[in-house]
Order: C-alpha cells, then structure tokens, then sequence
C-alpha cells in the first residue's frame, strides 16, 4: 500500500484519525520548541570583542610561589592581547592608570589626596602655580607613560634621578619578565629607599621592556603594599606576581570598558557641529580628564561641548561640581 493511501486512511479513521492529527499537530510544536531550545548559538551577535580574565584566573588564591608565578603569567599573557586590539584607547588607559598608580604612592607617603584631589592637581594649574607634592607625583607617572620607552623619556618623567642612575638600575634585572621587574625595584629600594615613585615607575618599565612593550603600563603601584617595597628576593617576586594578578585583572576591566566608551564617542562626533569639535574628541580619547579650558574652542564654546557630549553618553562629569569642572571619558 502507498504512503498517500495509508494517510488517506488516517484522515478517514474518524477519533482515531482525529487522534491521530492532534497528536501530530502537538509533536510539530514541540519539535519546533526544541529547535528554538538547541538552536546554535550565533557567534557573530554573542562574541565579546574584549573577552575578560577568564574565571579560572580570577579565581587563582596563588598560595604557592608556584601558583602565583602561573598565575600572573597567565594575566600578563591576556593582558598582552588586549593591549594589542587597535581598538583600546591605549593613551587614554595609560593615563587613567598613571593616575590610579599614582593614587597608590601618595597613599604610600601617607597622604591623605585621592584621584578626585590628584586630578584638581594637575588639571587646574594655573601659569606658574606648582602641582605640590601629590601634585607631582601623579605628573611623575604621567610624563612616564606619556612617551615611549627609553631612558631620555625616562630622565624627563623623573627630572630628580639622574639618567645614568636610570640606565644602571634597569640594568639590574635579569630573567623572565617578573622576575626582572623584581630585581629593579629591590635594586632601588635597596640604593634608595624613600624613593617609591621612581622604584616603582623603573620596575614596570624593565615589565613593559621585557614584554616588548612600547610604553610604560602601570601595574605594580597599584597591586602592590606599602610593606611590601620592604621585601627582597623571592618574597619580593612573590608580592610582585600576586600584585600582577590583582592589577591585570582590573586594568583588562578598564580597557574593555574604555574601549566601548571611546568607541562611542567617535561613532557621536559626526553629530557634533562645533569648530574644533574633531580636535577636542581627540583630547578626550587620550586624556583621563580634560578641563574646558585645554579645549581648542573658546571657553563658552567648550563648556557647551562639554555639555553636549555628557548629554549624549559619551563623557562624565567626574567632580560633580558647578564651577571648575572636569569631564572624562
């Protein structure tokens, strides 16, 4: 008998055929669910262009010298590809770590300026004022990663130490990445122990040399404790891979949430119709706060643009004041 002869039957077989057809109607939807449920994931939509630390690495407690040595390499090894995306605003997320490096060595010193005061610091100079003591330190880290690595750069972002005192003690580190960072900030705290800032800067540079970096990345400042600039030998590398881990986590955090900031202020800027509007975005993509002022537009101007673009999502308010405000990506 012929397939379409037994379907005729079916039709015809009076509740069983209506039987039949309901049951055929209901296994139809439920197929169609199931496709729906198991369907394959689309990896066009659903991909992360930034992926972050995976969970196994953030989750590592790095008891051993071991486990901490694993660990930060794997942080470093992440970090590397993300710093290497041309779609991070590496300007812009240099300077915002300098800042939050910065941060960590005035609380070293012990005193009491946080990024809002650090930023007040350096941003509303006036000609002639100084930065004061805080002051100069976030302007330390600035300058030091402002400009590709070498030791001019190096003697311009820490005008007190000498460039062939520079030179000496980053040739102190030897050995894998860490490990040279390590013998760098023992070598300075050792020669010169109140000198943090400099230890510090010199150590992530010997990092970003070792890496093939071309810029200094601040890592260290702000993973690392006041106690530990104390250590030396293995518990000083012990501190500095535990600090790497810590710290890379949050600057892969901030690079992926940079890059989707500045990403959407370049896609606004054709919306914007103020002379120099072009130039002033450039500012913002490097800069972690800009005042109105540092804008190539006249003050009103700025302060409108300034408006604008908070208006459209694409920069913050960072002091929450009425007068002598900051604006950031």
């Amino acid at each position: 008998m012929s397939d379409n002869a037994n379907l005729l039957d079916i039709s015809t077989f009076g509740k069983a055929g209506r039987f039949e057809c309901y049951f055929l109607d209901k296994s139809a939807a439920m197929v169609q669910a199931l496709r729906m449920t198991f369907a394959p994931p689309n990896h066009t939509r659903t991909l992360d262009p930034q992926p972050g630390i995976p969970p196994w690495i953030r989750g590592a407690r790095s008891e051993s010298p071991e486990d901490a040595a694993f660990s930060s390499g794997a942080v470093l090894s992440h970090l590397h590809l993300v710093l290497g995306r041309e779609a991070v605003p590496q300007a812009l997320l240099r300077d915002r770590l300098a800042l939050r490096a910065a941060e960590a060595c005035v609380a070293f010193s012990g005193r009491p300026e946080r990024a809002a005061e650090l930023r007040d610091a350096i941003h509303l100079l006036r000609p002639g004022d100084l930065p004061g003591p805080a002051g100069e330190i976030c302007l330390e880290w600035r300058r030091a990663v402002d400009r590709p690595v070498s030791v001019k750069a190096l003697a311009r972002a820490l005008p007190h130490v000498e460039a062939s005192l520079i030179s000496s003690w980053l040739d102190a580190g030897r050995g894998t990445p860490v490990t040279r960072a390590a013998m760098v900030l023992e070598a300075v705290c050792t020669q010169a122990p109140r000198v943090d800032v400099p230890a510090l800067v010199l150590a992530d540079t010997a990092l970003a040399q070792a890496l093939g970096w071309t810029h200094v990345v601040p890592l260290l400042a702000a993973g690392l404790k006041r106690a530990d600039l104390r250590k030396r030998g293995e518990d000083l590398r012990l501190a500095c891979h535990r600090a790497l881990l810590a710290s890379g986590v949050e600057v892969v955090r901030q690079a992926a949430d940079l890059t989707r900031r500045a990403a959407h202020l370049k896609a606004i800027t054709p919306k914007l119709r103020a002379k120099g509007a072009g130039a002033a975005v450039e500012i913002f993509l490097t800069r972690d706060a800009v005042a109105p002022s540092a804008m190539p537009l006249p003050d009103r101007a700025a302060r409108r643009l300034c408006d604008r673009l908070v208006a459209l999502g694409a920069v913050r308010e960072l002091t929450g004041r009425d007068t002598f405000r900051l604006y950031g990506v």
